[in-house]
């Protein structure tokens, strides 16, 4: 379970918003957004649109068809939510209990 999900619950637009955080510095079309995160082609266009309007991710068209979305870095909101992410990801996993740690068993008979 990712670190959003496990604070915000499961939503489509989390889930594209932390696809392309993980994927920052690479062009995604929606067909690879759709694939990566399990979406269908429709919801990725949908939920992205609001992405797109408030900056965090920037769309360049390519032909007349071919959308490419790519994560705005420069734009201040996407660089706290980057730093948001990252602090949040330590955070949990610093929760997660060890594997190589026992849980002793008690008897109470």
């Amino acid at each position: 379970m990712s670190p959003l999900e496990k604070l915000f619950g499961k939503t489509a637009q989390l889930t594209v918003l932390e696809y392309l955080m993980k994927n920052k510095g690479e062009i995604n079309y929606l067909s690879g957004i759709a694939i990566g995160t399990g979406l269908y082609h429709s919801s990725v266009a949908r939920v992205i649109e609001p992405l797109v309007q408030n900056k965090i991710i920037i769309e360049k068209k390519i032909g007349k068809q071919i959308r490419s979305f790519y994560l705005n870095e420069e734009h201040e909101a996407t660089k706290l939510l980057i730093k948001f992410y990252d602090e949040l990801r330590l955070v949990l996993d610093e929760q997660l209990p060890s594997n190589d740690l026992e849980i002793p068993v008690v008897d109470h008979e």
